[in-house]
């Protein structure tokens, strides 16, 4: 008898190892190799859970389950927990052993819930992979309150070969995503270098980086995270969701601020608890309202910037098994590897663009300089060498009245040749807009009084243009206001700079604006510089009241 029983141990074993090599598919493999087992052990039900973290699990696979644990569908399996899952994850569930006490079974009971069909008792068996916990082998038949030790021995090692298979197929599914993701890389990069060349608005970029994301990866949300005059916000924001297109504001914990400024400084992708993945889900997008959010693992890896040694926050969100994520990782600090060379091509590109129209200003600067500068230069020292010949005479010449004409407006014209040298290749801006402008307008014979509300950097071009829309409005001061005062002020607010230059003299440049004549051509291109740099330029003129020149920049989020 002792014989036969071994026999049929070991037949069961063979039958279990064969239809676990054979199996391709977890759900299939996990049905399949329950019903082996009832038949061939001759128990009548069995069901399987699969728990990988604490407080967490999936009712995976049954066979012959009681009626009383079937109702709404299959409720009192997928929710609440028990002593055997307990014992799991507390680390002392690490054999077979008998249950006495089913918590779902006396609830069923309890409850009324159905027909158990005379099942009290089970054997829980702990599925593992070396080290590595897995989840829980249920087995039970009517009426047996006790399993043998000898069975619990069979069950063990039926355990331990599911646990097995469970790990060979979590591998080759990794290895599959694996291979997926980096396909899905390489067109991204593809996409990504064609975004990048169309456009230059850090913003818009991130949109654009956010919305490839969503197109060529299957995770259901994603965003980039930074700094915005120290508060930490969303710049751009992806999610299955059509309602959530752009963020609406970022509000988190304190300590879940100190956890993301921490991540932005590691070098590696990182993996989010349950909760701080529902947190940041929540302080993003409404896509935590979502059914399927509560399964969501959130991944967090640095995008470094190198000219402002700083970094923000790449975030995706993945449904996989937190014990499976290691691919999504991967191709996560690729993907900002890619954003952060993407980042830095663009204020390349730009620093490039900018250098080239410096340069074509210096060389405009120098032509000038050298051509027309030198001959009003000649035109000035020949008509007042003209005019001294004249005055010799004894009683005065004709033309001598039209020579010092000719010698007051070449002169005024060197003036102005040297203003327009200059401001094509201006000197001071290191020093700081203010400062420039205050310069330019003292050298102008214009006292220039400086006040400023703010702190922030001004990107380069902005503050490029800004002077020229001062210089411009000086020049109109000097020109047309017939005071020699003018009050310059600069307020550097979180989303918008700007510049006001006012004066107290006659007033009258709506009428010059409105006027189509030349001298309404320096309101014009103050207004075309505003506009190309999506602003707006307000001017207040009253008669003997002064003028007021206002030009209102919008300014890009500072992290990006």
């Amino acid at each position: 008898m002792p014989e036969q029983a071994r026999i049929q141990e070991l037949l069961t074993l063979k039958t279990i190892a064969e239809t676990l090599n054979s199996a391709t598919q977890l759900d299939a493999m996990l049905d399949t190799v329950i019903g082996k087992l009832l038949e061939l052990t001759g128990n009548k039900s069995s069901w399987i859970f699969l728990s990988e973290e604490r407080m967490d699990y999936s009712f995976a696979a049954d066979r012959g389950l009681p009626p009383a644990l079937q109702r709404n569908n299959k409720e009192p399996m997928r929710c609440g927990s028990c002593w055997c899952l307990n014992r799991l994850w507390d680390g002392r569930l690490d054999r077979a052993v008998n249950i006495v006490h089913c918590k779902r079974l006396e609830e069923a009971r309890q409850y009324s819930w159905g027909d158990s069909l005379g099942i009290t008792h089970h054997a829980s068996i702990p599925l593992r992979s070396g080290e590595r916990r897995i989840g829980l082998l249920n087995v039970a038949s009517p009426g047996k309150v006790q399993f043998k030790d000898s069975e619990l021995a069979l069950l063990q090692a039926v355990a331990l070969q599911i646990g097995g298979t469970i790990e060979r197929m979590r591998l080759y599914s990794i290895e599959q995503r694996r291979a997926k993701l980096y396909a899905r890389l390489g067109e991204f990069s593809t996409a990504l270098g064609l975004a990048g060349a169309g456009c230059t608005e850090p913003e818009a970029l991130a949109r654009q980086w956010a919305g490839l994301i969503g197109r060529h990866f299957d995770w259901p949300f994603a965003a980039i995270l930074g700094r915005r005059e120290q508060q930490l916000e969303v710049f751009a924001v992806h999610t299955e969701d059509p309602a959530v297109t752009n963020p609406a504001g970022f509000r988190c914990s304190a300590s879940m601020e100190r956890r993301l400024e921490l991540l932005a400084q590691e070098h590696r992708y990182a993996v989010l608890s349950p909760d701080e993945s529902r947190e940041l889900l929540m302080a993003c997008s409404s896509y935590s309202a979502q059914p399927e959010a509560g399964r969501m693992t959130i991944l967090a890896a640095p995008v470094p910037q190198m000219s402002t040694q700083r970094a923000d926050l790449l975030l995706i969100a993945s449904p996989e098994a937190p014990s499976s994520l290691q691919p999504d990782g991967e191709v996560l600090e690729a993907l900002a590897e890619h954003l952060a060379a993407a980042l830095e091509s663009v204020r390349l590109g730009e620093n490039r663009r900018e250098l080239a129209r410096l340069e074509e200003r210096n060389r405009l600067a120098r032509d000038l300089h050298d051509s027309v500068n030198q001959i009003l230069f000649s035109m000035s020292m020949t008509a007042k060498g003209v005019e001294a010949m004249l005055a010799q005479e004894p009683a005065g010449h004709p033309a001598a009245d039209a020579v010092r004409d000719i010698r007051e407006l070449s002169q005024t014209a060197l003036k102005e040749m040297r203003a327009l040298i200059m401001q094509l290749r201006p000197a001071g801006l290191e020093a700081g807009l203010l400062t420039a402008l205050q310069t330019y307008g003292q050298q102008q014979g214009l006292h220039v009084r400086t006040s400023r509300s703010g702190i922030r950097e001004l990107p380069h071009s902005l503050e490029e243009g800004l002077w020229r829309i001062g210089q411009e409005a000086l020049n109109n001061v000097r020109k047309h206001s017939g005071v020699a005062k003018a009050e310059i002020s600069l307020q550097l607010r979180t989303e918008e700079a700007i510049l006001s230059i006012a004066d107290r003299g006659q007033g009258g440049a709506k009428r010059r604006r409105a006027a189509a004549s030349g001298d309404s051509l320096g309101l014009r291109i103050m207004k075309e510089r505003a506009e190309a740099m999506s602003g707006r330029l307000a001017i207040r003129s009253s008669i003997r009241q002064g003028t007021v020149v206002e030009v209102t920049i919008p300014l890009p989020r500072q992290s990006m």
